[in-house]
């Protein structure tokens, strides 16, 4: 009984490693399935390419909810256009400021989501605007409010104050949708 008891109780506490670094200060949630926009939309074709983010805002046009992406490595800028009817009954919340930040990191394949405001100065200044630009062909992310500049494959700071790394948001692409969450 005892040894049952130390297994369920080691098996609740490794469900919970990893959750701690998971920002919760303002509500994530994405859905995107890859199959109702395929190639060559760059949001999916960044799935599958290590070293490929995408900058993903919102927006509602005339009814409809748009995508706006942006590619880290050349700046090109997609409108998605969200228009079938179970696209329209999905809520979104991006974040901060209605920005997220989503790759395929190139050190480990490993698919992250970030925050899409710098996370510094969230903590240091509060308030919500604090956007991040893309630098060196997408290999970084730079905040022109406290200089800082981040890994975007670690989401380390990796020149200016210290401080830091960027918040993240839990991310899957389960049955090929992917999925960004808090």
């Amino acid at each position: 009984m005892k040894r049952w008891l130390a297994l369920l109780l080691c098996t609740l506490l490794m469900a919970c490693v990893g959750d701690g670094n998971i920002y919760r200060e303002y509500e994530c949630r994405f859905v995107f399935d890859p199959t109702i926009h395929p190639l060559p939309c760059q949001l999916t074709a960044m799935l599958t390419t290590p070293g490929q983010f995408m900058k993903i805002e919102t927006s509602v046009q005339q009814g409809v909810r748009h995508l706006k992406t942006t590619r880290n490595f050349d700046g090109s800028i997609e409108d998605i256009r969200l228009n079938t009817e179970r696209e329209s009954r999905q809520a979104y919340a991006l974040g901060a400021n209605n920005c997220i930040i989503v790759g395929l990191s190139s050190y480990d394949n490993v698919l992250v989501a970030y925050e899409g405001q710098c996370a510094n100065c969230l903590k240091e200044m509060g308030g919500r605007n604090y956007p991040l630009t893309w630098q060196n062909n997408g290999l970084y992310l730079h905040c022109n409010k406290c200089n800082r500049t981040y890994n975007v494959n670690n989401s380390v700071v990796a020149e200016g104050s210290p401080g830091i790394a960027l918040y993240r948001y839990k991310v899957s692409l389960d049955g090929g949708i992917l999925r960004v969450w808090n």
